[in-house]
This record gives structure tokens, C-alpha cells and sequence, in this order.
């Protein structure tokens, strides 16, 4: 009871350590006030000590082995103290989840009409994936993902995203440096820079399956300056300090010469 007369409401408090996938939320606690009447008495049988968020499903330890089926991947999600210099498991927006790590497991592969088609990558590959990609779970006291063979970018085979093998129908654009004046000679802070649609494929998939399980080539090549959906792919810092983008050749409109 406040000195007024007037009722404080309580507060909760609650540790944020395992809510690693919200953008920029760093470990710290969190205080809510309550919302409505509120009973001290139904909290007798209770206790707020052990209340966290998480992000990840929890396999239980006594399961020491999780086979990955059809054209699933495990892969074992590198933290962020083990990013590379080249700034490849960041994307230009800081501070968010990491989009990479190794490979641990894969599945059989999928069927396509009568051919058998298997993974493309192998256990202990190097792997950059899709921002929102699979599921996150923590396995044998490690963060991991199981996500679709699809949704991974490309193998990293350096600590430079330039060096980026891009899988499937993926291509790997450099991205042109946006304009840094108007057309009437003004110059254009960080913020109001248009953000560029235009770019040089640095190298490309071996493309898509079709209905009898062969390899398409794609309509671009590496060394095409081409025009790509504006907010399509994933971006990267590559170690250059230029942008650079994967994204599906379905997303590239243009070839321009």
C-alpha cells in the first residue's frame, strides 16, 4: 500500500539471456507491471523465479542423436564472438541473429519423378542460410537449425563473402554503390542514399531442378550487370566494406549493357 492509499502494482521481473533471436536485445531484465485486479494469494503456489522467453525448442539430453529427414539440414549455428572478419555471419544490419554455421547432418534428399536426388551439401560444410529460415533448437548444449536444403544461400568455403559457392538457383551480386549526390550536385547523407537495385553477378548456382530431376542453367552469368527486385535476397558487408546480395535469379528483372 502506498502512502496515498493508492495500490502499487507489483512487477515481474524476468532475465532475457535466452531470447537470442530478437534483433538487438542484449542480456538484461525486463520489469512489467501488472495489468488489472490483482491477488497476492495466487501467487502462493507459484513461482516467477525460473519464468524465461526462448526462441529455440530444448531437446532433452536423453535424446544424443537427431537424424534430419528428407531434404532437411542440421547445421550448428555459430555465435557471434565466432563471426568472421569479412563480417559474413552479419548481415548490414548489425546486431542480428547469425546466418551461418556447419553442417552436422543431412537427410536422405527428395524424389523427383524416378531420380533419387541427394543433399548438395555435406556434413562439416560451411553454410550461410536465409535470415528467417528453419527452426532453432538447442542440441547437445549448442544452438542448432533444421531448415530446408533450399533455404540455404551457399557454402562459404573463405571468411570473405566474395568467395561465397552459391547453391540451387542462388546468384551472388555486388552491389553498385549508391549515388552519393542528386542530380543538382547536392550530397546525399547515409540515411536519404536510394538504396541501389543494380549489380554485378559475382557468381552464380548450377540452377534449379526440373520435373526429371536435371539441372536448368540460369538466364545470368557471372560478369552480367544486371537489375534485381528491390527488396529481394540477403544482404552482406563483404570484407571490401562493399554490399553484396544472394538472391534467387527469379528476383534479377534486367540484364543491362
Amino acid at each position: 500500500m502506498a502512502a496515498s492509499g493508492q495500490l502499487t502494482a507489483p512487477t515481474f521481473s524476468f532475465s532475457a539471456r535466452s531470447v537470442p533471436s530478437f534483433e538487438g536485445l542484449k542480456p538484461s531484465t525486463l520489469e512489467f507491471a501488472s495489468v488489472g485486479p490483482f491477488k497476492a494469494g495466487s501467487l502462493a503456489q507459484r513461482s516467477f523465479r525460473g519464468l524465461v522467453v526462448r526462441a529455440a525448442t530444448v531437446v532433452a539430453p536423453k535424446y544424443t542423436s537427431l537424424k534430419p529427414l528428407g531434404d532437411r539440414v542440421l547445421v550448428k549455428i555459430k555465435t557471434v564472438e565466432e563471426k568472421t572478419q569479412g563480417g559474413i555471419l552479419l548481415p548490414t544490419t548489425a546486431q542480428t541473429k547469425p546466418q551461418g554455421g556447419e553442417v552436422v547432418a543431412v537427410g536422405e534428399g527428395r524424389t523427383i519423378g524416378k531420380s533419387q536426388i541427394e543433399i548438395s551439401v555435406k556434413t562439416g560444410s560451411q553454410v550461410v542460410y536465409s535470415k528467417y529460415a528453419g527452426t532453432e533448437l538447442e542440441f547437445d548444449s549448442s544452438n542448432h537449425l533444421i531448415l530446408k536444403e533450399d533455404d540455404i544461400l551457399g557454402i562459404l568455403e573463405t571468411d570473405d563473402v566474395k568467395d561465397l559457392k552459391p547453391l540451387n538457383e542462388r546468384v551472388l551480386i555486388k552491389v553498385a554503390e549508391a549515388e552519393v549526390k542528386t542530380a543538382g550536385g547536392l550530397l546525399l547523407t547515409e540515411a536519404s542514399k536510394e538504396k541501389p537495385s543494380i549489380g554485378t553477378v559475382i557468381a552464380v548456382g548450377p540452377g534449379p531442378l526440373d520435373d526429371e530431376g536435371n539441372r536448368k542453367p540460369l538466364s545470368v552469368s557471372a560478369g552480367n550487370t544486371v537489375m534485381y527486385s528491390k527488396y529481394a535476397g540477403n544482404d552482406f558487408k563483404g570484407s571490401d566494406g562493399l554490399d553484396y546480395m544472394v538472391l534467387r535469379a527469379s528476383d534479377v528483372m534486367a540484364v543491362l549493357s
